[in-house]
C-alpha cells in the first residue's frame, strides 16, 4: 500500500506518538503511511488522483477497519471504560470516510489534498488525544518485552481476567 518512491511526508512517525503497544504503534505507523502515500499522490492532475483514490481507498478502509477492531478487541478485553466513546469515534470517522467514498463515487467534486489532510489531522489528533487515554490502563495489564516495549499479548489478557475475575464479588 505504501509508496516506497516517496516525495515527500505529509506526516513523520515520532516517538510522541507511541502508546507503548507495538502492535497499536505499528499500525499507527501504517496509518500515517497509507496518508503519506495519499499525499504523494496529489499531483494536481484531478483525472490520476482519482483513479489512485479509486484503487486505494477500499483496500485503507478495509487496514483502518482493522485497526479499530484490533484496538476495540483490547479495549473489551480489559474492561476499558471509555470503550464506548472510544468506538463512537471510530464509527464516526468511518462514517465521514464512507461518506466521502459516496461523493467521490456520484463523480461530484472530490480533493484529494483536503481529504488526505483531513486523514492526517484527524488521525493525529485521535492518537494524541484518544489513544492515549487508553495506554494508562493498558500499561497496567501489559509487559515489558525485551526489546523494552510494552506490549500485550494473550498471557497477559488472560492473566488480567483471572484477576479480575478474582475480584469479582
Amino acid at each position: 500500500m505504501a509508496n516506497a518512491d516517496r516525495k515527500s511526508d505529509l506526516v513523520t512517525w515520532s516517538p510522541t506518538f507511541s502508546v507503548g503497544i507495538k502492535l497499536i504503534d505499528e499500525q499507527h505507523r501504517e496509518l500515517l503511511n497509507l496518508t503519506n502515500d495519499l499525499f504523494n499522490h496529489c499531483i494536481g492532475d484531478e483525472a490520476a488522483e482519482r483513479a489512485y483514490f479509486e484503487k486505494v481507498i477500499h483496500e485503507a478502509v478495509s487496514y483502518v477497519k482493522i485497526h479499530f477492531s484490533t484496538e476495540e478487541k483490547i479495549m473489551r478485553k480489559t474492561n476499558f471504560s471509555g470503550y464506548l466513546d472510544h468506538k463512537r469515534e471510530h464509527d464516526t470517522f468511518v462514517l465521514t470516510v464512507v461518506e466521502q467514498i459516496r461523493t467521490f463515487n456520484e463523480g461530484k467534486k472530490f480533493n484529494l489534498t483536503v481529504f488526505t489532510k483531513f486523514l492526517k489531522n484527524w488521525i493525529l489528533t485521535h492518537i494524541a488525544l484518544k489513544d492515549k487515554q487508553y495506554f494508562e490502563h493498558f500499561k497496567r495489564i501489559a509487559t515489558r518485552k525485551q526489546d523494552g516495549k510494552l506490549s500485550i499479548t494473550r498471557e497477559d489478557l488472560n492473566r488480567y481476567s483471572a484477576v479480575r475475575n478474582r475480584q469479582s464479588p
